[in-house]
This record gives structure tokens, sequence and C-alpha cells, in this order.
């Protein structure tokens, strides 16, 4: 077991960033700049598209880098730091949202930021054949679809999406960033991809806007014809724990 956390700390330290948080644990403010400058946008970034307000998502980051200033004394470099950090902004995260749910604010819509960001969902939302269809698509209107679709996906999922195709995080450092499984990480992120194709491909496919999130999905009856679906019916499987 030593031994294993002795290569997991000599890997570590390969990682600019764990050293520049070693500096910071000694306490070097610039150093402490440094990390701020690097990962600030970033986590405004992923934490504006779980929480869905800009002004709150600065305010959630200037608590991650609260938090990382506090446990400098304690910090280990048993993981990367991108890693470690990400587990406390998924922690601010969550607890913002339960937070939220308590006090059962309305829920605030996604809203995909940068187009770095918007294109980084493009293989999560290619149609089975692997092929963006020739249909010219309009940026903004495609922008709107992806915004509806991410709010179809749970908290968790959601996070899973943003921290494997913005951060480009390996399953291993998302699970240690959600203190999750990589099996569970792997069967988030799949679910996530089959919800999303399930609802971008007829608009990719044929113009169909997905519905409004909480409003009833349109069933289709056995002439065709599509109907608003009556509150109470339920015409999917159930849906297993991702836990």
């Amino acid at each position: 077991m030593a031994e294993k956390d002795s290569t997991a700390q000599q890997t570590a330290l390969c990682d600019p960033d764990v050293r520049l948080m070693l500096e910071v644990r000694d306490g070097s403010a610039s150093a402490f700049e440094e990390l701020v400058l690097r990962y600030q946008s970033r986590i405004i970034a992923v934490l504006e598209h779980l929480v869905g307000n800009r002004d709150q998502a600065e305010d959630l980051a200037q608590e991650v880098f609260l938090r990382v200033y506090r446990a400098r004394h304690t910090y280990e470099p048993n993981a990367k730091f991108a890693t470690w950090l990400f587990r406390i902004v998924n922690n601010v995260a969550m607890n913002a949202l339960r937070s939220r749910a308590r006090r059962r604010e309305q829920t605030v819509p996604f809203r995909p930021g940068d187009s770095q960001h918007f294109e980084a969902l493009d293989d999560a939302i290619q149609v089975p054949s692997g092929q963006i269809p020739a249909r010219r698509l309009d940026k903004l209107e495609m922008r709107e679809v992806v915004r509806l679709a991410m709010e179809s996906l749970n908290e968790r999922q959601r996070m899973a999406v943003l921290l494997c195709k913005f951060e480009g995080m390996s399953y291993a450092d998302i699970a240690a960033a959600m203190k999750l499984s990589p099996k569970a990480v792997k069967s988030l992120l799949s679910r996530a991809r089959t919800k999303l194709r399930e609802i971008l491909e007829p608009y990719l496919q044929s113009g169909q806007m997905p519905p409004l999130v909480g409003s009833p999905p349109a069933v289709v009856s056995e002439s065709g014809e599509q109907r608003a679906e009556t509150p109470g019916e339920d015409n999917s499987p159930p849906e297993s724990d991702d836990r």
C-alpha cells in the first residue's frame, strides 16, 4: 500500500500544478495567484453550466479557491492537481444545488458557454453513423438545442460530461473528483450520451426541436400522430441507480 501511495505521489509530482500547490503549501502567494489564473475561467465555465447563472458561478468559484487556500497546510500530492481541485468544485456545486432544492428555487437553465466548450459536445451528439447530417445547422439554434438537451441530464450526469468533454479528464480522474468508482462514471457517461442522442437526433436529422424541460414529452400513437404525454403516464422503463 505504501509503495502504491509512493507511486501516486511520484506521478503527481510530474504535474506542474502540483508543484505550484506545494509552493502554496510552503507559503507562496505568487504560486496561488498563478493557480487562480490557470483555473479560474475553467472553473467558472463548469460551474455556470451546472448552476445556470454566471454571477452565482463566479461566487462559487471564489468559494472553491477559498477552500483551496484553507486546505493548503494539509495538502498532499496524491493525485493530479486538477483531480483534487475538481473534487472541491464538485462538492461546492452539489452543495449549491442541494441548497437551491431545499429552498425550492426555480431551476435556472443550462446555458452553453464559449464556442470551445460548445464544440466539445460534438462527439456526444453525433448520430449513430458517427456523422453530423449535411443539413445546414444554425449555430445559435444549435446552442439552444444543446441547452435543452443538457438540461435533461441530472446533476451528476452533467458534471461527468463537463469533466470528460470540457476538461478532458479520464474516467479514473472523474471518479476521484466525484467520489465514484470508474465503473459508475462510465455508466453515468453512457446514460448521458444515450439521453443526449435521443433528444438531439430528431433535430440533427429533421430539425425537430426538443421539448422544454418539464414539459410533457410527445407520445406517438398507433396512427403515427404525436400527442402530449398525460401527467403520470409512464412510457419508459425504470432507470436503475447510477451509484
